[in-house]
C-alpha cells in the first residue's frame, strides 16, 4: 500500500539542507577537535558571553541531559566554564575560557567564508529571502 502526500516532505528537506550546510562547515569543527553540538554552544557564548546552562540549551537546540555531557567534555577540554550563578545558586551559568574564545574567534572566519560562499552561491537576495521564510516559519510557532 502506498500513501499520496500532497506536500513535499519539509522536514526532511530542511534537514537535508541543514547537512548541505553543515558539509562545508563540518571539516573545519573537525579539525579543531569539535561536533556539531560543542560548536553551537560555543557560537551561542561567544555571541552572549556567560549564559545560564538553560538558555545554552535552548538556542543551541541540544536537550538538557546532552548538553551536561556536552558541557562536562568542553569543560574537561579547557573549553568552558561552569559555575553556579551568583544572583541563584539554583543555577548554574557557561562561559567560554580564553582557549574557548580564540577557537571561536578562529572558527568565526572560516564559518563567515562558508556564509560568503553561499551568498555568492544563491546571490544576496535570495540568501535574504531565505533567511527571512525561516524567520517567518519558526514565528509561527513562537507568534
Amino acid at each position: 500500500m502506498s500513501t499520496t502526500f500532497t506536500h513535499r516532505n519539509l522536514p526532511r528537506l530542511l534537514l537535508q539542507a541543514r547537512e548541505t550546510v553543515m558539509a562545508h562547515t563540518r571539516p573545519s569543527l573537525r579539525e579543531h577537535g569539535l561536533s556539531d553540538q560543542q560548536w553551537r554552544v560555543l557560537r551561542v557564548l561567544g555571541e552572549h558571553g556567560t549564559v545560564e546552562t538553560g538558555r545554552v540549551a535552548r538556542e543551541a537546540y541540544i536537550l538538557g541531559p546532552s548538553l551536561t555531557g556536552v558541557l562536562a567534555r568542553m569543560e574537561r577540554d579547557g573549553l568552558v566554564r561552569r559555575e553556579r550563578d551568583p544572583s541563584d545558586q539554583r543555577r548554574t551559568v557557561v562561559e567560554a575560557t580564553a582557549k574557548g574564545r580564540k577557537m571561536v574567534e578562529r572558527l568565526s572566519h572560516t564559518v563567515e567564508g562558508h556564509y560568503q560562499w553561499l551568498e555568492k552561491s544563491l546571490g544576496k537576495q535570495k540568501l535574504a529571502q531565505l533567511y527571512g521564510l525561516l524567520d517567518e516559519l519558526i514565528s509561527l510557532e513562537n507568534p
